[in-house]
């Protein structure tokens, strides 16, 4: 097996603050969780921000600003990967399908970026594709043209995509952007589970979709919810990466809500228990191609 890159998802944009106290809010309590994700073993942590009144999931540069410099500037060393993400959510009122209603928050992909131009992270997502998000009459939005676009500008800022993948139509269109030449390799999936109405958490379709990767390719895959630990041993038994945090999941066992430490601490034990080794942030450098600390 090689070696297992941990991801730890910090605070993700769902409802979730009212569920958790241990789902961080400011920019404070996320670079405090980050830092807790990775002296317990996370290479790569990724960040969402919130609003400071509402908790609800933002877009404001600011508080990326601040999360990312209380980061820095605490001398761990971990993997930053923002995600570019929001800006694709379309709520539709059934009555006006033309009239976005309140949850709308849509903007152009390049709108989606200047966070990531201004503080230029190791890493930033790219959601490869659109999808009735859950219940109801949202949608997320992620056309081919925006992704181009997108794929285009973070190439020119020499970051490096994640390219999150939540069913295998968008996997076949993430394909397209690397024959294009708009991801440099090596290209770096995260293949996302259990997210209604998505691909389903299921062994077998990870399986396919594994198998649909391009050569030579890094990858990691997570499942939401229960499925969250099952699913770190699925990726790294098929030599893959993995992913846990308060983003996908609250609870370390049945009732017990956990904080990001906790799950990153589980998740190790558990890439141990399958034989293999948890990468440090130097070693997941190497095995995604990005600047060693200190690189011009």
């Amino acid at each position: 097996m090689t070696d297992t890159i941990i991801t730890c998802a910090l605070t993700g944009a769902g409802d979730t603050v009212r569920k958790s106290p241990y789902v961080p809010v400011s920019p404070e309590q996320i670079a405090r969780s980050a830092v807790e994700a990775a002296n317990a073993g996370a290479a790569v942590v990724h960040i969402h921000v919130r609003d400071l009144d509402t908790g609800q999931g933002s877009r404001e540069v600011a508080l990326y600003r601040e999360t990312v410099r209380r980061i820095r500037d605490s001398g761990v060393d971990v993997v930053v990967n923002l995600t570019a993400g929001m800006g694709g959510d379309l709520v539709i009122d059934q009555e006006d399908p033309l009239k976005p209603v309140d949850g709308t928050d849509l903007v152009n992909g390049l709108e989606r970026l200047p966070h990531v131009e201004e503080l230029l992270p190791d890493i930033c997502t790219m959601d490869c594709g659109s999808l009735n998000f859950g219940e109801g009459s949202q949608l997320y939005v992620s056309t081919p043209d925006m992704l181009r676009a997108g794929a285009r500008r973070i190439q020119e800022l020499g970051v490096k995509p994640e390219l999150e993948i939540f069913d295998t139509g968008q996997l076949w269109f993430a394909t397209k952007l690397i024959e294009e030449g708009l991801i440099d390799p090596p290209p770096l999936f995260q293949l996302c589970m259990g997210i209604p109405y998505g691909a389903p958490a299921d062994t077998g379709l990870l399986h396919a979709m594994v198998g649909m990767l391009p050569d030579h390719a890094q990858w990691a895959s997570f499942a939401i919810g229960r499925d969250q630990m099952r699913w770190v041993a699925q990726s790294a038994v098929l030599g893959g990466h993995v992913r846990v945090g308060l983003e996908d999941n609250l609870y370390l066992a049945k009732g017990v809500k956990a904080g990001n430490g906790q799950l990153v601490e589980r998740a190790a034990r558990i890439v141990h228990d399958v034989g293999g080794t948890v990468a440090t942030p130097d070693r997941a450098r190497a095995l995604l191609g990005l600047k060693e600390v200190g690189d011009a």
